[in-house]
């Protein structure tokens, strides 16, 4: 009886328009990035993340560097920017398609990481660079600051 009731309450409220009391929509994943104030690439990849589904908070910070210790990022791993998703961090140009990954498969580790700017990642991928994509690694780093590839893009 009860399943009757609340398809009849579905029904109602998709017919009057009131699509709070209609099947909500899952929450997006945030995602918090901490970045230059005058980085171009990383608004490219906040766009690329928003594009992919991800909700984004971005923080601009005049010390990038002491963001990412503060956070746990490894400096060896260093990128233009920082984030964190979850209990994971994410540095630098992280695809979307990876960030979904491991959050569905939760390894434990401190999160995934792009070090450098390697053109053709998400946000380094432009108009400017005529196309040119250089091969790269997304990297599983691990709590002991090691870390292993997760994907590879080439």
């Amino acid at each position: 009886m009860a399943n009757i009731e609340r398809r009849r309450l579905l029904l109602a409220s998709l017919a009057l328009g009131l699509p709070g009391l209609a099947l909500a929509a899952p929450a997006k994943v945030l995602v918090e990035v901490w970045k230059s104030p005058y980085c171009g690439c990383c608004k490219d990849w906040i766009a690329h993340l928003e594009g992919a589904g991800f909700a984004v908070r971005a923080y601009e910070v005049g010390d990038l560097d002491g963001a990412r210790r503060k956070l746990g990022m490894p400096e060896r791993y260093a990128s233009c920017h920082t984030a964190k998703v979850g209990a994971y961090l994410l540095e630098g140009h992280v695809p979307a398609n990876d960030i979904r990954r491991l959050l569905a498969t939760r390894p434990s580790a401190i999160g995934l990481a792009v070090p450098g700017m390697p053109v053709g990642s998400p946000g380094m991928d432009g108009p400017a660079y005529n196309g040119r994509r250089d091969p790269y690694d997304v990297l599983l780093v691990q709590r002991d600051a090691t870390a292993a590839v997760f994907a590879s893009y080439r």
